[in-house]
């Protein structure tokens, strides 16, 4: 809807609402930081549930990714288009999602001492034309980030990146962040999307909550960790599409029955060549990025605890060139788990829970960053007094590094973090990672880190 279309009155009465809901997350952001700093104390962090809340409800909120751009189709909680007169009958939802953050290598490293900070802004507008104008199986997504940041993984030396958020650069980008048309052909079993996406929320995606038909089986997040391959795995980075760099093309998904799926896409491969495409329009010139996985989902034990486990091929083709070596297309695997192994563990939270998750990642390129990954981590759900909606976790990445480009062969990253639910769907985030054996050189020692994300879903 353009924003002609309301009064000058109302416009200045949404910022107004909008400055005033984000504006106390500022402050309480700056204060909790300099309380981390002085007193080495740590918060907890919980996760939005992206469904859209009735309009005079406010959000609803459960554990989140510590990066739920990354991890979503539908951006923010829909307020925003609430507070426009937007209502959820006419299928067209407005939402938003602001993430901030600031990072300090406390010792060693690239630049010991070093301070970044970093925003990423998301707008984004779904379309149900089934409900809007009874176009059968339709909808259309699309989605604007503004991010503004700093190379804060450099600082530290990380080559798979201990904050998320950051990517190549630019570090200061105004992008068409998703434009799709997605179409259900059998409804519940086959739909096939079109556009420009984020194929990390279909491939790899470890996050991805676990939803079953009894909410209290459901595994809302699998962690809040920050670091990047927990993302896309390691062994893909730099080559396939997703924050902040998507992927123009096709997406198939394919669910015959709940508990299985098979996904495939194809799409513009030119990242594997140094090209950002969250800046540039689509270029099918050869190069694609090919990618297949396939999945599960259980109940097992007397708990009926839940899990989910996937495997997926890819392949990269077109002539690739990095530091005067040339290879012609290259592929790799990946598969990835998650299972939750105790419920009801605090007995002033009966959903309390703890879960587990893995990573394994591998690839045949002599130019890609990583050759092998390995991660894996563990995290609980409101094991702390009667915060249902806090969440902590810790997690653990290694990165076999490509001798080609680095002359250290493993980077090892450990991070912990403490997610606070504030209130409504604001969350923060104090993180800490240790980086023993930063990839950028053999000479730079080992890396402490410390990140206080702010997330804000409206």
């Amino acid at each position: 809807m353009e924003s002609g279309a309301f009064p000058e009155k109302q416009k200045r009465s949404f910022r107004a609402r909008l400055l005033a809901c984000l504006w106390p997350s500022v402050r309480l952001a700056a204060h909790c930081w300099a309380s981390l700093l002085v007193a080495g104390g740590a918060a907890a962090q919980g996760e939005p549930d992206r469904s859209t809340a009735p309009p005079a409800a406010k959000p609803a909120a459960a554990a989140t990714s510590g990066n739920p751009a990354a991890t979503n189709f539908s951006t923010g909680t829909g307020l925003l288009g609430h507070l426009l007169g937007l209502r959820d009958e006419r299928g067209v939802k407005l939402g938003g999602l602001w993430l901030a953050d600031t990072n300090v290598v406390a010792t060693g490293g690239v630049q010991p001492g070093g301070w970044t900070s970093n925003s990423a802004l998301f707008i984004g507008l779904g379309i149900d034309a089934e409900k809007l104008v009874d176009w059968h199986g339709a909808s259309f997504g699309f989605e604007f980030l503004q991010f503004n940041g700093e190379d804060s993984n450099a600082q530290a030396g990380s080559i798979a990146g201990y904050n998320g958020i950051v990517g190549a650069p630019p570090f200061n980008r105004t992008e068409l962040f998703e434009a799709w048309y997605m179409q259900e052909m059998i409804k519940d079993v086959l739909r096939m999307r079109i556009g420009r996406s984020v194929p990390t929320n279909d491939f790899g995606n470890v996050l991805r909550p676990v939803a079953f038909a009894d909410p209290n089986q459901n595994i809302p997040a699998v962690s809040g960790l920050l670091f990047s391959p927990v993302f896309v795995n390691g062994s893909m980075i730099a080559a396939m599409p997703g924050y902040y760099n998507p992927g123009n093309g096709v997406t198939v998904n394919f669910t015959p029955t709940k508990s299985f799926y098979l996904n495939l896409g194809v799409y513009d491969g030119n990242r594997a060549r140094g090209i950002q495409t969250g800046l540039n329009p689509p270029m099918f010139n050869g190069y694609y990025f090919n990618i297949g996985e396939i999945g599960t989902n259980w109940l097992i034990g007397e708990g009926n605890h839940p899990g989910q486990f996937g495997i997926g091929l890819w392949r990269q083709t077109g002539q690739i060139a990095m530091r005067g070596i040339t290879e012609d297309g290259f592929g790799g695997f990946y598969l990835f788990g998650s299972q939750r192994v105790a419920y009801g563990v605090n007995p002033g939270v009966p959903s309390s829970s703890v879960s587990v998750f893995f990573q394994l990642g591998s690839n045949s390129s002599e130019t890609l960053p990583i050759h092998q990954y390995y991660g894996a981590g563990i995290t609980g759900f409101g094991l702390i007094g009667g915060r249902a909606l806090d969440s902590m976790g810790l997690g653990l990445g290694v990165s076999r590094l490509n001798p080609n480009l680095f002359d250290r062969p493993i980077e090892l990253m450990v991070q912990a973090y403490y997610q606070v639910h504030l209130f409504d769907a604001t969350f923060l985030q104090p993180t800490i990672s240790y980086i023993p054996t930063p990839g950028v050189s053999s000479a730079t020692p080992g890396a402490l880190a410390m990140t206080l994300r702010l997330t804000v879903l409206f």
